[in-house]
């Protein structure tokens, strides 16, 4: 028969094990966790070829420095953390699987760091259950697998949201000086990261945070004390992110203009693919999941003066996660009505949060085999959402065909044929791709055709990126070739490109002969006299 204490400690789910051997168990099962999920994000990493924004990344981690500096400072500032680390590990190699490797490590990083915040806030159990969570989440796969910066940004954020509680609850010198660097470094990775702050500035200003640091039996002094070091640390965040803010305020919403506004159909399709399902199953378990975090404290949560001091950590707690998953998603939502700016792939950085609240909800199910029962509902919809992502996308679809609209002009091009690019980024992906086939075969790259525009220097340059077409420099240039191509991207019909309209009308001047292929988003003309 079990004594009092030992069924105590079984009604409430407390272990009966020695300490040191769970202990072990949970490193032992993070250790595993780390591993399976860095084997699931390294899988097919190299079975899409790269698309258009993964060119830009590549571009810009080879280009020059002066040109590299002109372009962060004229259009993308916003990524530059990641372009100056995927610039070093490109050093090493150039295929895609490689290249998207980085963000392997960086999302394979994500999951201790998910585990070690999720402790912070709860306890072990809910650390590692959050860290399964992570580790099958389609999300994070899908971008794990892509050489751009949200692995990186999703770190990052999760070690700043870490090292905020870590110092709100022990204020230290070197866990502020982390705070501040983390989420500083977050900024530089993606600048919705502002959003991130605000949250922690609401957390500390607007919810009741006495008891975060329990030193003092009231509280009070300690509270005080907090918020004015944290506003020093905010001054200094801002002080260390000005450039950036003055990029945002120089360039306005000119980058993100290709942004269309959000409909229902995209909320419902973002909570489906944020919790890692291609359907509503996953995230109607998780919706349940987080009601029952939420539940026991549904009177509180919006009240700011907390009249049960002994909940006061446990509501404040709950109140900072729906912070984070909530504010930036309604903020960005509601700011689209007027200029839209509400893209999921932005608001990655909130995962985390909906992690560990449907960890904390399924850690209240007590009972192990409930829990079994739920994992074991959840992790085949896990898994059938990362095989998805394998072979699809969330969000955007990576279909661009400029890789095999590359190989096409390669393979059928002759001496002296020349080439115009009807936007100049279209030039990034056909360099990029000319490059990966000239490390294996330098012939095709002798055979490319001369780039007539955009070209002001030898390889790419800030320039090529900004270049207008006039009718003149093509009736210029075109007709000492024998045979001209026109590489366009995403030309839509609705919209004729005044670059296309402008090729179109005074091409066939000095040639006789146009062919057409049409790739996916990719139109290749070749005129010709012929």
């Amino acid at each position: 028969m079990l004594t009092s204490e030992a069924a105590a400690k079984q009604s409430t789910g407390a272990s009966l094990l020695p300490s040191n051997f769970v202990s072990w168990v949970h490193r032992l099962t993070l250790v595993l966790l780390v591993a399976a999920g860095t084997v699931i994000r390294l899988i097919c990493l190299g079975c899409k070829p790269f698309w258009f924004d993964e060119t830009f990344s590549v571009a810009l981690a080879r280009i020059g420095w002066p040109s590299l500096l002109r372009l962060l400072w004229w259009r993308e500032a916003n990524m530059s953390l990641y372009y100056l680390l995927l610039r070093i590990w490109s050093n090493f190699g150039h295929s895609a699987f490689f290249v998207r490797s980085l963000s392997v490590l960086l999302s394979a990083a994500t999951l201790p760091a998910i585990y070690w915040l999720a402790a912070r806030l709860y306890d072990r159990r809910v650390a590692l259950i959050a860290t399964t969570l992570f580790a099958f989440n389609a999300y994070s796969v899908r971008y794990a697998q892509e050489a751009r910066t949200y692995a990186l940004f999703l770190l990052l954020a999760t070690l700043s949201s870490g090292f905020f509680i870590a110092y709100a609850r022990g204020p230290s010198r070197g866990r502020r000086v982390l705070y501040i660097l983390t989420s500083t470094l977050a900024v530089y990775a993606h600048f919705y990261a502002l959003l991130l702050l605000v949250v922690h500035a609401l957390a500390v200003l607007w919810l009741d945070i006495r008891d975060l640091d329990n030193r003092n039996e009231d509280g009070s002094r300690n509270s005080a004390e907090l918020s004015a070091r944290l506003r020093s640390a905010w001054r200094i965040i801002g002080i260390a992110v000005l450039p950036l803010l003055i990029f945002v305020a120089k360039t306005g919403a000119g980058p993100i203009r290709w942004i269309r506004r959000p409909g229902l159909h995209d909320l419902f399709a973002f909570a489906e693919h944020f919790s890692g399902g291609e359907s509503w199953p996953l995230a109607a378990i998780f919706a349940v999941a987080c009601l029952l975090t939420v539940a026991p404290f549904r009177g509180q949560l919006f009240r700011r003066q907390l009249e049960f001091r002994a909940q006061s950590w446990e509501v404040w707690r709950t109140q900072f996660l729906l912070l984070w998953l909530l504010f930036p998603v309604v903020l960005t939502v509601v700011l689209s009505v007027i200029r839209p700016v509400f893209l999921p792939r932005y608001l990655i950085f909130c995962l985390p949060a909906l992690l560990i609240l449907v960890a904390a909800g399924m850690a209240r199910l007590r009972n192990s085999w409930v829990l079994a029962a739920v994992l074991i509902c959840v992790l085949p919809l896990s898994v059938r959402g990362v095989n998805f992502v394998y072979n699809h996308d969330f969000d955007t679809e990576r279909r661009d065909a400029a890789g095999a609209a590359t190989n096409f002009i390669l393979d059928h091009a002759r001496p002296g044929d020349a080439i115009f690019f009807h936007i100049p980024q279209t030039r990034v992906p056909y360099e990029v791709f000319l490059s990966l086939r000239a490390s294996g075969n330098s012939t095709n790259a002798r055979l490319s055709p001369e780039i007539l525009y955009p070209h002001y220097a030898a390889t790419l340059d800030y320039r090529d990126f900004r270049g207008k077409l006039t009718a003149d420099f093509v009736r210029a240039t075109a007709p000492g070739h024998p045979r001209v191509w026109v590489m366009l991207m995403y030309n839509g019909p609705k919209l004729p490109d005044p670059t296309n309209v402008l090729l179109t009308q005074i091409l066939p001047e000095s040639f006789s002969k146009v062919q057409r292929w049409q790739f996916p988003e990719v139109e290749l003309r070749l005129y010709s006299r012929e």
